[in-house]
């Protein structure tokens, strides 16, 4: 094991806040002395079975925490799945079924074991523990939290404030995911900032079942590819684990210099002194930031991927983007055709976009162009033809 001193520095990086930092230290102290790995608890509801690279951010924290040789545990939350996390939501949450629960959480372990060791990961079910509770050990969970305390969490004030209903059902959430501290004996939880409630919740209740309270190491939430909100399937500014190589090492190489800054630091398996080399010289002009970026792509790519994927999808950027050339895949698209169509429902006819009016703000931006000719007319209509249209930095289809 590493001393406590240097585990606690590679804790540390990405964080945003660690709460007790001083009593994790201790904590880690106690670990080397006795040879006894810490019990990490990082709980995952699953309600979104395809993970991106925001979701990864606490994965990777895991990860660390294998490498130091502490005992991971990933806890699917079967059971508060059913009640529906409210967590930042205006209103109740529909909870999810059995069988949506049983296929998103396959789902998830299948996706999970590209980042974290298998050999080293427990994986539990709240539901082990929680649907064993007596209607008479529920009422005594109720007992130990007040309704002022919950009414602090900022999603429920806001609700209470404007009158917005609030299920009685949802103040159990917070509840039941601070019991699953006390059920593992948790040292430390890993979390996004917006879990802070809950994670503070784990150290009170263990606390009334007579526990240490377990330490809080609390993450960012992942920007987008936008740069602006937090990565998200719903927002489309999201990169998912499973996406084509290609898509993965384009879209890294889309953000901006400062996103692949806090990229590096948060999915980057490069050391700390590694980090810090980069970003000093990326600062000072030593370093440019296409080339960090090519090798951060490349990294990520490498990983979900493997090198030879990765080594091609690069190449294939290289060919498409520098040397203004076509992808190697490029579909072929038959249409029917009739006269002069409008531009718009070609390109939503060939699947280069969801709708016409998303293929009229493309033509509007300058993001479509016909045979390598940019369009800035979204009332274009073509004769019957062959045309390569490339709509956006990635997609071309060779619509006959």
């Amino acid at each position: 094991m590493l001393s406590p001193e240097k585990q606690l520095e590679i804790i540390k990086r990405g964080t945003i806040e660690i709460i007790a930092e001083k009593a994790l230290l201790a904590k880690l102290e106690k670990s080397v002395k006795e040879r006894r790995p810490l019990k990490i608890k990082v709980g995952f509801d699953p309600t979104a079975p395809d993970i991106h690279l925001g979701h990864t951010v606490l994965l990777e924290k895991m990860r660390q925490f294998q490498e130091l040789g502490h005992e991971v545990t990933f806890l699917i939350g079967d059971f508060t799945g059913m009640i529906g996390d409210p967590t930042g939501k205006s209103e109740t949450r529909k909870p999810l079924t059995v069988e949506e629960i049983a296929k998103n959480a396959e789902t998830y372990k299948e996706q999970v074991f590209k980042i974290l060791d298998p050999q080293k990961t427990v994986i539990r079910f709240n539901s082990e523990w929680l649907n064993k509770l007596s209607l008479m050990e529920v009422v005594r969970l109720q007992a130990k939290q007040t309704v002022a305390r919950m009414l602090e969490r900022e999603d429920f004030k806001q609700r209470f404030h404007s009158q917005s209903p609030i299920s009685l059902h949802e103040f159990m959430y917070p509840l039941l995911q601070g019991y699953d501290s006390v059920a593992l004996y948790s040292d430390v939880e890993i979390g996004g900032t917006d879990q802070r409630f809950n994670l503070l919740m784990g150290r009170e209740m263990q606390e009334e079942y007579g526990q240490p309270p377990q330490m809080v190491v609390m993450l960012p939430l992942l920007e987008g590819l936008d740069g602006v909100k937090k990565m998200s399937k719903s927002l489309g500014n999201y990169i998912g684990i499973s996406e084509p190589a290609k898509e993965i090492y384009g879209k890294l190489m889309s953000i901006s210099d400062d996103l692949m800054i806090k990229y590096y630091e948060l999915l980057s398996h490069i050391s700390i002194d590694e980090f810090k080399a980069l970003k000093e010289g990326v600062k000072s002009g030593e370093l440019h930031p296409k080339k960090a970026k090519e090798d951060l792509a490349f990294e990520i790519t490498a990983r979900y991927w493997g090198d030879e994927a990765a080594l091609h999808a690069r190449q294939e950027f290289e060919h498409v983007f520098k040397s203004k050339g076509l992808p190697d895949d490029m579909p072929e698209i038959s249409i029917e055709w009739e006269g002069d169509m409008w531009l718009p429902q070609i390109m939503k006819l060939a699947g280069l976009v969801p709708s016409t009016g998303e293929a009229m703000r493309l033509i509007k931006q300058g993001g479509v162009s016909i045979d390598d000719q940019k369009v800035d007319d979204p009332q274009r209509k073509l004769p019957k033809g062959v045309y390569i249209i490339k709509a956006g930095k990635r997609k071309f289809a060779k619509v006959v």
